[in-house]
């Protein structure tokens, strides 16, 4: 059931949001953070486990060291202190996926601390865009949990599911959490910064290669802290964690709800349980989940398995050398060398399409033309579909080739989509569906000069209107001289043909 909420609008008036985010983020190592058991997603349940992911007695872990170096890159791109010595720490609680009865993960010793991302939140309905500092208290190393999935019952939850079956292949797969410091002064852009903050540092992981960001993988999953706290008042009010958020878009309406929801209980002189809660993206609400523990509740102490990690001052700036452009700053310099405007290179950002019209353009395609393709074609066709663009069988190589026969004159628009067609349908490169389809511009000027005499001859009227002044008209003509080349005449080229015909200047 829904709780009561107000209005977004007036909880704003009256209170003042802080947030705290803490991403996890699932690394793309060949194995395990403990063990040497793969990583492979959707393999068989129960099938990528060991002793030592098991948690059976006597088995005993050895770190990923390649886990440690992604720790140190994630730090890095952070703007984070690297510690020259940290450890691992067991941090006790119960749960059916939790195969050990505690996760191996790190408490007052984190291997990156105290660093910070600049955001760039987009305009909305809302104000314009800014650029807000996120304050970045940890990023530490772990492990996941395995996967719990309920059955039977209305919610999917264990309260009244009939039984529960338990998956361990993702139990030890490496983990970095990254944790911020509360977020403040965001006002009612709370959620956008929510929002901007996530995709920022998805955008930063993908850059790094360090994992495969893939949120309806439970790859990056957000756990969003919430609180309000009256406006003036210096105390901060009691946060509620809304946990395993895994979609941008969610992250926003979530933090949104729970203002709402948090300013009618405030509101209504009650006070703010400090708890877990669930969203629900069909409803768009949030749940109660179980109250919030501290970190007294999880009993931390020092992992005696494992030895303490201390990456040397060469590592780390042997790592430093393989950090990538910043993503953020990438995008400028190539909406520069692309000449898109901001609204151009918005919808390329949100169309997920930066990578690959930057391939397109590389393969020799005008910036132009691979935004035409990529964000208008391609991109209608792929939502239609429900498939990434770039799943369609179109590469950037068969785009350039296509720009190519565009720009030589051999196709016009309307042929040009026509190949498309075919290509998408997989019946070769575009210069082989060109050839099969025998699409090609007439280049006989004086084919096409008789078709434009032909059309002025039927169309006295609208050939009157041109002489007259209205150039525009003119378009009623072409039309007409493409329907009788069948459309393979270049309309620049009857445009053109037409006014001098009229006695007209273009």
């Amino acid at each position: 059931m829904s709780a009561a909420t107000v209005p977004y609008a007036e909880a704003m008036d009256r209170y003042e949001p802080v947030i705290g985010l803490e991403v996890h983020v699932e690394l793309n190592t060949l194995t395990k953070m403990f063990c040497g058991c793969a990583t492979d997603f959707g393999a068989e349940p129960n099938t990528q486990t060991c002793p030592v992911c098991l948690g059976l007695p006597g088995a005993l872990p050895v770190v990923n060291g390649k886990a440690v170096e992604s720790a140190i890159r994630i730090g890095l791109a952070l703007n984070c202190r690297i510690a020259d010595w940290c450890r691992f720490a067991r941090k006790n609680y119960f749960y059916p996926d939790m195969p050990k009865n505690f996760q191996t993960s790190q408490y007052d010793e984190p291997i990156a601390f105290d660093g910070w991302l600049e955001v760039e939140v987009p305009a909305s309905d809302a104000g314009e865009a800014f650029t807000y500092r996120v304050e970045i208290e940890r990023a530490h190393m772990e492990e996941d949990t395995g996967k719990s999935t309920h059955v039977g019952g209305a919610t999917g939850r264990i309260h009244g599911a009939d039984y529960s079956i338990v998956d361990y292949n993702r139990a030890g797969i490496p983990l970095i959490e990254i944790v911020t410091k509360p977020l403040t002064g965001a006002g009612d852009r709370a959620p956008e910064v929510a929002r901007a903050y996530v995709s920022a540092l998805r955008d930063l992981l993908k850059a790094l290669d360090v994992s495969h960001v893939r949120m309806e993988q439970g790859n990056v999953r957000c756990d969003a802290n919430v609180s309000l706290m009256p406006k003036g008042a210096e105390r901060f009010g009691t946060r509620t964690e809304t946990k395993n958020v895994n979609s941008l878009r969610s992250i926003e309406r979530a933090v949104r709800y729970e203002i709402t929801r948090q300013a009618a209980v405030l509101d209504a002189g009650e006070s703010i349980l400090q708890e877990t809660r669930h969203w629900h993206e069909d409803t768009g609400i949030t749940t109660a989940g179980r109250p919030k523990s501290d970190a007294d509740d999880y009993r931390y102490f020092p992992e005696p398995d494992l030895v303490p990690v201390a990456p040397t001052a060469e590592l780390v700036e042997q790592l430093r050398g393989t950090m990538p452009e910043n993503p953020a700053e990438r995008r400028r310099r190539l909406q520069s060398e692309w000449g898109y405007s901001d609204l151009e290179m918005r919808d390329v950002v949100n169309a997920g399409a930066v990578e690959v019209i930057e391939e397109t353009v590389a393969a020799g395609a005008t910036s132009a033309a691979a935004r035409k393709w990529w964000t208008g074609d391609l991109a209608r066709r792929a939502n239609a579909e429900g498939v990434a663009v770039t799943d369609l069988g179109v590469t950037p190589a068969h785009i350039a080739e296509l720009d190519a026969l565009v720009r030589d004159g051999r196709l016009n628009d309307s042929m040009a989509r026509q190949v498309m067609e075919g290509v998408v349908a997989g019946e070769g490169s575009p210069t082989q569906v060109a050839d099969a389809k025998g699409l090609e511009l007439v280049q006989d000027d004086g084919a096409l000069q008789a078709a434009v005499d032909k059309v002025i001859a039927a169309n006295a009227d609208v050939a009157e209107k041109i002489r007259g002044g209205k150039v525009q008209a003119a378009g009623a003509l072409i039309g007409q001289v493409m329907k009788e080349m069948r459309g393979q005449a270049d309309a620049a080229k009857a445009r053109e043909l037409i006014l001098s015909a009229l006695g007209v200047e273009g």
